[in-house]
């Protein structure tokens, strides 16, 4: 407690807070001919100390409850993929950072899920995590209590590579960006107590090795298959519809009859083919 409350100290003092003691020091330093005519600087002095003091404790006070909410949260908490439904920008902006609010929806087996609201600064690194819509992170079941981890995200959202090599096999796997996959061999590391820190050593425990094996072992071939399956070949295109001439149009029996006429008087035809002609019309009355 001593030693947090100490580097937090620090790290006021760091960040502009050395100016009341710097005035406590010169008061005191002038001896007491001077005092009269820089009195102001003791009150001052005294004033803006006491301030740094009471922000060093706030921030003390603050990592105590963070790093006891992390340890229950690493010993009772199960490890989730949470859904981000939303995400919306804020006016304001710390160290040249907008910051943004971000809407999960946890999902928790066994228990009822729950929806809840992130605030957080809008880091480069941090927006391609954000932009796989997916986070991991630590919730206590039955209750909202949860916590974001940040390089188990990175590994969901492919931000980093996540690469296994298997000596059996002598080949390297990489699982990046392979959201059930990695989820599945996180949750087996922890359930083992195996930290997830960077490089991940586990030839020491056999059991862990053979579950984190068949995980990779299995999600290399869905993706081997996935690749070496032939597309589909693409539907063919409907036959053109058969042509069906449009009837004929009716002609009326005057109307042939006036052509006979026409045909007739022009000498087109004989007065005996008139006759004929003349005599199939009317008999198809």
């Amino acid at each position: 407690m001593l030693g947090r409350y100490l580097k937090a100290q620090l790290t006021v003092l760091l960040f502009g807070g050395l100016v009341g003691p710097i005035f406590l020091i010169v008061y005191f330093a002038l001896g007491p001919f001077a005092r009269p005519y820089i009195g102001w600087m003791f009150w001052v002095g005294l004033l803006i100390t006491a301030g740094d003091v009471l922000a060093a404790l706030w921030l003390t006070n603050a990592g105590v409850k963070s790093a006891a909410r992390h340890d229950e949260l690493s010993q009772r908490g199960v490890l989730v993929l949470a859904q981000i439904t939303g995400i919306s920008d804020t006016s304001w902006f710390v160290n040249d950072q907008q910051m943004i609010k971000v809407n999960l929806h946890f999902e928790v087996p066994g228990y009822q899920g729950f929806d809840t609201q992130e605030t957080m600064a809008s880091s480069p690194t941090r927006m391609q995590i954000l932009n796989a819509h997916k986070l991991v992170a630590l919730v206590e079941p039955g209750t909202q209590k949860y916590e974001i981890d940040w390089n188990a995200s990175a590994l969901i959202a492919g931000v980093v590579p996540a690469q296994f090599t298997l000596a059996e096999d002598g080949k390297t796997y990489d699982l990046r960006g392979q959201a059930r996959p990695l989820m599945e061999i996180m949750q087996i590391l922890r359930a083992n107590g195996v930290p997830m820190n960077g490089s991940i050593d586990i030839r020491s425990n056999p059991a862990v090795r053979q579950q984190v094996m068949d995980v990779v072992r299995r999600a290399a071939a869905s993706g081997q298959s996935a690749a070496s399956a032939p597309a589909a070949a693409p539907p063919p295109p409907p036959a053109p519809p058969a042509y069906v001439p449009p009837p004929a149009p009716q002609v009326s029996t005057a109307q042939r009859l006036q052509e006979l006429e026409t045909l007739r008087a022009t000498g087109t035809i004989t007065d005996a083919e008139y006759a004929t002609k003349r005599q199939q019309i009317l008999s198809d009355l």
